[in-house]
């Protein structure tokens, strides 16, 4: 008896030690499995995970996005600066993603059905050689093609500031005080909550020269709306509507994929709907409100960043941005740079 029971004791100690080791082994595959994230590598930059609905300071839980916000009667203004036309493009700078204005436009929409889907994610490594940045170019298709940009004319000293606005944290106004200062014409990429939400600062915005451009309605990532053609579109027409009753304008045709993810079908049904594609070739950690980085190094980050057509993404929701603005302005100018719109076709 006293056997049998010695047999079964030592029984229950294998079955047990082997149920810790095969949690122990799950445990260390996770890990293992886990991607890593976009700071450990410290090599590239690539899209920001920035959420367009305002968090808590202090907090990193974010709201939710509203499905639906009351709809306000919004008195239209009539605005006489004309959105800029395209000046003559290099065949030099068609390797960046712009367009040359020897390329044949056409209005034949493109068979976007049996183009691949796979989600892309935009980035760029960074350099403080004043040099176009590498970028992730190896994806199978020209950008050329769907009408996509990273920069602009790399023939001369030229920066294109580019501002994405998912909620308003009550610095836009001050940044289009600096602007103003200093004569600096940018684009406002916004979704249609803020649209909704600041009807005066958009007028603002138009009223002093500025392009105010479609950053969808519910900030998706694009590849994921692509299974209807009336749910791609309704992601920007609801915007361009928007945009409509407060300027009473049409909506300037310039795009940005929230998160800067994207597909060769997601660009071909963006340019379908006329649109120009524009990515960047500068960002840095900036959208996160409650982890502001320092001016003194922000400052730094970004002029090192300068080179010939450089489309800058800069965050409106940052403290940062809207202190060192002025004086990043003026450092690029004394630098050589002059400050332009990115143009239409």
């Amino acid at each position: 008896m006293k056997k049998k029971s010695l047999r079964f004791l030592c029984l229950i100690s294998v079955i047990t030690t082997s149920l810790s080791l095969t949690a122990c082994n799950a445990a260390k595959n996770r890990d293992i499995t886990k991607e890593p994230s976009s700071t450990e590598s410290g090599e590239l930059v690539s899209a920001p995970t920035y959420n367009p609905v305002r968090p808590e300071v202090g907090n990193n839980e974010e709201k939710k996005t509203p499905t639906e916000e009351p709809k306000k009667e919004i008195p239209s203004t009539t605005i006489n600066k004309p959105v800029e036309k395209a000046p003559i493009k290099t065949e030099s700078s068609n390797q960046h993603g712009t367009t040359s204005s020897n390329e044949d436009k056409t209005t034949e929409k493109l068979d976007y059905r049996n183009l691949n889907n796979t989600k892309i994610s935009w980035w760029f490594k960074p350099n403080k050689l004043h040099v176009t940045p590498e970028v992730n170019m190896k994806i199978g298709f020209d950008l050329n093609k769907y009408d996509a940009c990273y920069v602009g004319d790399t023939d001369k000293k030229v920066l294109y500031m580019t501002f994405d606005e998912g909620y308003e944290n009550g610095y836009t106004g001050k940044i289009l005080d600096t602007l103003k200062e200093n004569d600096v014409k940018a684009i406002f990429f916004v979704t249609l909550p803020y649209l909704k939400g600041n009807p005066d600062l958009i007028k603002r915005m138009v009223d002093e020269g500025h392009i105010v451009a479609n950053h969808t309605n519910h900030h998706p990532s694009m590849p994921t709306v692509t299974v209807t053609e009336e749910k791609f579109n309704k992601e920007l027409k609801d915007v361009e509507d928007e945009y409509s009753k407060i300027i009473g304008k049409e909506m300037p045709k310039f795009f940005r994929p929230p998160m800067g993810e994207y597909s060769e079908k997601s660009l071909a049904m963006t340019k379908n709907l006329g649109y120009k594609t524009v990515f960047w070739s500068f960002a840095y950690h900036d959208w996160d409100i409650n982890k502001q980085p320092d001016p003194v190094k922000a400052k730094k980050t970004i002029l090192d960043g300068l080179h010939n057509g450089s489309i800058m993404l800069i965050h409106a929701v940052s403290k940062t941005n809207t202190e060192i603005l002025g004086d990043v302005i003026k450092e690029a100018k004394a630098q050589g740079y002059e400050f332009e719109l990115l143009k239409d076709n």
